[in-house]
């Protein structure tokens, strides 16, 4: 499946100190009525949780930093499911060692220092439905 989009705008921020990354992030997509887009964020977490997606089990496994964290990379797209702009994104995670972690961005992310950068794309919009072969949402 190939779709086209142009771009228009950019819009680059930050969010503040002890802020959740993913609910935070939402809230300017809704705020600005992103519904199709890319997403891109830096910075450095405080505590962090990322999911798996387990195929067997047709489900999201969760695990939880209580610790500080660099975000190494997070990216991801916007789209809508049941109406509303959705935050699809991974994210990269390295501790004092160098040692990465990644997964999907899940709420529960604190925000220590956080940059990103979202990219609204003009075109038809993408909207998630069930898919039955993997029992995930997309679109």
């Amino acid at each position: 499946m190939l779709k086209e989009f142009s771009v228009d705008e950019v819009y680059m921020g930050r969010l503040e100190k002890d802020d959740d990354l993913l609910k935070e992030l939402t809230k300017v997509v809704k705020n600005k009525n992103i519904q199709t887009g890319i997403i891109k964020v830096i910075g450095a977490v405080q505590q962090a949780k990322i999911g798996f997606y387990n195929q067997d089990k047709n489900e999201y496994e969760y695990k939880k930093f209580d610790r500080e964290m660099e975000v190494v990379s997070c990216i991801g797209n916007i789209s809508l499911m049941e109406g509303e702009p959705f935050i699809h994104a991974h994210i990269v995670l390295a501790d004092e060692d160098g040692s990465c972690y990644g997964g999907h961005l899940a709420e529960g992310t604190k925000v220590f220092a956080s940059e990103f950068y979202i990219q609204p794309l003009k075109g038809n919009k993408l909207e998630r439905k069930h898919d039955e072969a993997t029992q995930l949402t997309l679109w």
